[in-house]
């Protein structure tokens, strides 16, 4: 899979690439600013983009990466960012969240998720950040139906809207599998969402809720 990187500190752009090669990707190249990532857009297969480069260091990666996919229809690319910026998560699923991504920095650390996260994204799936999530939830209305989940509910739901399957999300809470699915189910009948939903659909139909 051939992949580029757009991100202006030197550091974390070659760590990337060291990292991302010694999990059998191609990178084929690692760029300081959104032009770069242009230029090398037809020859990639995914990307990962910084929210904020170069020159004015808002919001450049993030049009890029609209740019790219405006080009590319359904060109994977994972954003990343330093700081939780739900507008910018918002204004990236827009215009339609498959195969997008949007994780904290951090999560770079944590080489087997943010490897996983990748090829999740290069696969056509929607990946968030779990702090993300955590604070499109925390504005909810008071009487909002999703105020209405229990604490576990929540905890699941955060991890729907991650991406995780219910095997994953059993392991994590370590729980059953069944135990997840009733979860799944009660959240569902409480937020209203179609019980038919699966997989990447379900993802999305989270997120449409949570950006409701």
């Amino acid at each position: 899979m051939r992949i580029v990187i757009a991100e202006d500190d030197t550091l974390l752009r070659e760590g990337l690439a060291l990292l991302l090669r010694s999990e059998g990707f191609d990178v084929i190249g690692a760029v300081p600013d959104a032009d770069g990532f242009l230029a090398l857009l037809d020859e990639a297969d995914a990307a990962v983009v910084d929210v904020r480069m170069p020159p004015t260091f808002t919001s450049e990666g993030l049009k890029a990466a609209a740019e790219a996919r405006a080009r590319r229809p359904g060109f994977p690319v994972l954003v990343l960012s330093a700081y939780v910026e739900d507008r910018y998560a918002g204004e990236l699923l827009a215009a339609g969240a498959d195969g997008l991504g949007y994780l904290l920095k951090e999560r770079v650390g944590k080489v087997a998720a943010f490897v996983d996260a990748l090829r999740r994204v290069a696969a056509g799936g929607t990946v968030m950040d779990p702090e993300v999530i955590s604070q499109l939830m925390s504005r909810r209305r008071a009487d909002d139906p999703v105020q209405t989940l229990t604490p576990r509910e929540r905890e699941v739901l955060g991890l729907m809207a991650e991406g995780l399957d219910n095997t994953t999300i059993a392991a994590r809470l370590f729980v059953t599998e069944t135990a997840v699915s009733k979860h799944i189910g009660n959240i569902f009948a409480k937020l209203g969402l179609a019980a038919s939903d699966s997989g990447h659909r379900r993802v999305l139909a989270v997120l449409a809720y949570l950006r409701g």
